[in-house]
């Protein structure tokens, strides 16, 4: 009898040992995942110098991508750089639109500090097509 009931007790802590250590393996993985997301806008902090940056630095911006940041050093190296930051509006693939998406994130003097990539929030699109309930029916 005292052989079963030491039985029950050793299941039951090995069974919440194994919860436990589930739990703190889940923990890991979820903090794991949400330091691999990218900053939101709100949240970065730091700039990039778009005069001194090297390509892996320039795809921390929002919405920049390996193509787009070799266009802006291949800009600087023609062009001498940039004098102001509205600049980078002369790189194609950047208007006034993109340019104010990366705006608070560029800078033309001082060090790169951006460290993490930016995520850039995506507005809501709206439908054209009318609801159902607005189209008005014939009887």
């Amino acid at each position: 009898m005292n052989t079963q009931i030491a039985y029950r007790r050793f299941d039951l802590v090995r069974s919440g040992l194994l919860a436990l250590g589930c739990a703190l393996a889940l923990g890991s993985l979820a903090s794991a995942a949400v330091a691999a997301e990218p900053q939101s806008p709100s949240t970065a902090k730091g700039t990039v110098n778009v005069n001194t940056a090297t390509v892996e630095q320039l795809t921390k911006l929002p919405r920049v991508g390996m193509k787009l940041a070799q266009r802006i050093v291949d800009y600087r190296k023609t062009n001498g750089g940039f004098q102001k930051a509205e600049d980078l509006m002369g790189v194609k693939g950047i208007g006034e639109k993109f340019f104010a998406v990366l705006r608070p994130f560029v800078a033309t003097a001082g060090s790169t500090t951006l460290s993490e990539k930016v995520a850039h929030a995506k507005k809501a699109r709206t439908s054209s097509r009318s609801k159902k309930s607005e189209i008005p029916r014939r009887g």
